[in-house]
C-alpha cells in the first residue's frame, strides 16, 4: 500500500500555496433548485461536476458533505466517488464530511471506507465524532497514520445544541470540548510543519480564549458566509491559532452557481478576505 506524505504536511503546503480556504460541496435540494437543476442524480452530478471543475484547481480543500450524495443511494455514492477523484486530480485536498463515529470493528470499517488508500471513497481527511469517547476513534487514528490521511474531530461546533455536550464539565473540571482538544494536541505532538489530526471549531462561536486551540493541527472552521461569520472574525475567534485555521465556506460560494466564472469570482473574493484578515492578525 502506498503511504502518502502526512496529511498535515500536505495541508500546510496547500494552504501556503493556495490560501487556506475550504469550499464545501453541499448539493441539498433547495440549492439544486436555485441552480435550475432537478433533485435527482443527474442534477447532483451536474452540480458536483460544475463545482469541482470551477474551483478545485484554486482552493486548498474541497469538502463534500456525504449525506447529500448518499440520499440518492448507490448512484449518488458513485457521483461522490467521481467527484473526490476529480477534485484530488486537480490538486485540491478532499475532506470527506461524513462525521462518522462508532466503536470497535464498526469504526474500523468506517475508517477503511474513507481512509484506506485503495478505497473508492479515499479522501485526504475525514470528519469524525468523538462522543462515544475519544478512544473509540482509535481505528481511524491508526489507519490515518498508516496511510498519510488525517482526521477532523468535532470539538466545538457552531450548532446551538452542541453546547450541552461540548461545554459539559467533567469530574476533573475540564469541559468535554477542552478534553477533545487536549487529545488532539497529544496526537500531534512533535509533528512538523503541522499535525494531521485537527478539530472542527465553529467560526461563529465568538471568544474562545478560554480554550487552548493550539493543538499543532488544523482547525476546520465552518460558519463563514451564510451562517454569519466573516473572514475578518477569524483572528478574534481563534487568536494565536489563526494561522492553522481552514475556514470553510459553502453556500456563500455555491449560491453563485451554476455559472463557473461566478463561482471562481466568489472563491477569489473569500480567499482575498481571508488573506487580509490573516495579514492583519
Amino acid at each position: 500500500m502506498t503511504v502518502l506524505e502526512p496529511f498535515g504536511a500536505r495541508l500546510r503546503r496547500a494552504m501556503d500555496e493556495r490560501g487556506p480556504l475550504c469550499v464545501g460541496i453541499d448539493p441539498h435540494a433547495s440549492l439544486l433548485a436555485e441552480w435550475g437543476l432537478n433533485d435527482d442524480v443527474n442534477g447532483l452530478e451536474r452540480f458536483s461536476r460544475t463545482v469541482v471543475e470551477a474551483v478545485a484547481d484554486r482552493v486548498a480543500v474541497l469538502k463534500p458533505q456525504s449525506a447529500f450524495f448518499e440520499r440518492f443511494g448507490s448512484r449518488g455514492v458513485a457521483v461522490l466517488e467521481k467527484s473526490v477523484a476529480e477534485a484530488r486530480a486537480a490538486g485540491a485536498l478532499v475532506v470527506m464530511d461524513a462525521k462518522r463515529g462508532d466503536i470497535g470493528s464498526t469504526m474500523a470499517a468506517y475508517a477503511e471506507s474513507f481512509l484506506q488508500k485503495d478505497a473508492p471513497l479515499f479522501s485526504d481527511a475525514l470528519t469524525v465524532s468523538p462522543f462515544l469517547g475519544y478512544g473509540s476513534l482509535k481505528p481511524a487514528v491508526d489507519l490515518a497514520r498508516e496511510t498519510g490521511a488525517g482526521l477532523f474531530v468535532l470539538a466545538l461546533t457552531s450548532n446551538p445544541e452542541g453546547g450541552e455536550v461540548q461545554h459539559a464539565v467533567r469530574s476533573d473540571g475540564r469541559s468535554v470540548g477542552a478534553t477533545i482538544l487536549a487529545h488532539l494536541a497529544a496526537e500531534n505532538a512533535g509533528e512538523e510543519p503541522l499535525g494531521s489530526f485537527g478539530a472542527v471549531v465553529g467560526a461563529t462561536l465568538g471568544d474562545l480564549s478560554s480554550y487552548d486551540l493550539d493543538v499543532n493541527g488544523p482547525l476546520l472552521a465552518p460558519g463563514i458566509g451564510a451562517q454569519g461569520a466573516t473572514p475578518a472574525d477569524l483572528p478574534r475567534v481563534f487568536g494565536a491559532a489563526v494561522r492553522n485555521v481552514v475556514p470553510n465556506v459553502s453556500r456563500g460560494v455555491l449560491r453563485h452557481g451554476p455559472d463557473a466564472s461566478a463561482l471562481r469570482t466568489a472563491v477569489d473574493r473569500f480567499a482575498d478576505e481571508v488573506r487580509a484578515a490573516l495579514a492583519a492578525a
